[in-house]
């Protein structure tokens, strides 16, 4: 339709300027009889005078109207724009929840169903309901998201917003890690470790652990690095060994992992242990490291690199090191 009304215009322009035309050659001339040739003359320069049929194509104003422009696409219709997670990210949680139901709604946005389960299991703008955390993560996985997968994974070990359900845990811990999210490999991985939810499967585990650390996950990096160093699933290699505890060092942010030690995680205990003792990110501190690597030890976490570049230490090193762990142990024991 906003094609036709110009090309309408356009159309009465010319017949205007057709119809005047030939008003001025169906006019007469003046009132004598020249000869044929002056009469010539007058026929060839009364023609000029159509300048005057220039006024209808100079009105074509209704061209010039303003049509309406397209209606704007919300938001939520657009995947190039994530305002949800830049919402999640500057600490707003209450618009992240707002934006987040919107495009759940109206978008069917698996990501920000996973992000509505995120809130709710947290209470990040929203009031804890693990029971709504678990069906939006429900509905995300429904919806493909391996992130919902995870999540929801978690949950149903943890036996938040349900029973335990170990068995549904692991499928969706796998369909997740098929998709390729490290988390998933890596905690598939300790299931087959620790052989009480999945019969226990060395082999298996170190498989995971691979694609998991492959992917630039810190935890699987530390851990296929002691199964090369012990030969566990895998044969033995020292030299995959380091470099695997070398790229999980490098990964690690110093401040989180002394964070996640006090917290006493004695994965990242070890972990720490390895900074220090390496000077890796931090200055090194012997001593500090074996600290954390006794700490460690005592909550039946050992490490075998550790346990031999702790015997080449002085006697006195080793008594201070010990000593440490000590009032650490005792101090959090009060």
């Amino acid at each position: 339709m906003k094609l036709l009304r110009p090309i309408s215009i356009l159309a009465s322009c010319l017949m205007l300027a057709a119809s005047a035309s030939a008003q001025i050659q169906l006019t007469p001339p003046a009132a004598q009889t020249p000869p044929s040739k002056p009469a010539a003359k007058k026929e060839t320069a009364k023609p000029k005078a159509p300048v005057l049929a220039k006024k209808p194509a100079a009105t074509p104003k209704p061209a010039a109207t303003p049509t309406p422009g397209p209606t704007p696409t919300p938001t939520f219709d657009d995947p190039n724009v994530d305002l949800v997670y830049g919402a999640y990210q500057r600490g707003l949680y209450k618009t992240a929840f707002d934006l987040a139901m919107t495009r759940a709604q109206y978008a069917r946005d698996p990501k920000a169903m996973t992000m509505l389960g995120e809130l709710y299991a947290n209470a990040l703008g929203t009031k804890r309901d693990y029971a709504k955390a678990a069906d939006w993560y429900q509905r995300a996985t429904d919806g493909g998201d391996r992130e919902g997968m995870f999540a929801l994974a978690m949950m149903r070990l943890a036996g938040r917003g349900g029973p335990v359900n170990r068995e549904e845990a692991v499928k969706l811990l796998a369909s997740s890690a098929k998709l390729g999210n490290p988390k998933a490999a890596y905690n598939l991985a300790l299931l087959y470790l620790d052989g009480q939810t999945l019969p226990q499967d060395l082999k298996r585990a170190a498989e995971l652990l691979r694609v998991a650390a492959d992917a630039g996950n810190p935890e699987a990096q530390y851990a296929l690095a002691t199964f090369y160093k012990e030969g566990t699933g895998v044969p033995k290699d020292i030299d995959k060994a380091v470099r695997l505890l070398q790229t999980a060092s490098l990964a690690d942010n110093v401040d989180a992992e002394v964070k996640a030690a006090r917290q006493n995680s004695p994965i990242a205990q070890n972990r720490l242990a390895y900074l220090l003792i390496l000077g890796v990110g931090t200055p090194e501190d012997k001593i500090e490291g074996f600290k954390w690597h006794l700490v460690a030890k005592t909550a039946g976490k050992g490490d075998s690199e550790l346990d031999e570049r702790f015997s080449q230490l002085s006697t006195e090193d080793r008594a201070k090191a010990q000593e440490a762990a000590r009032k650490w142990i005792g101090n959090d024991k009060k």
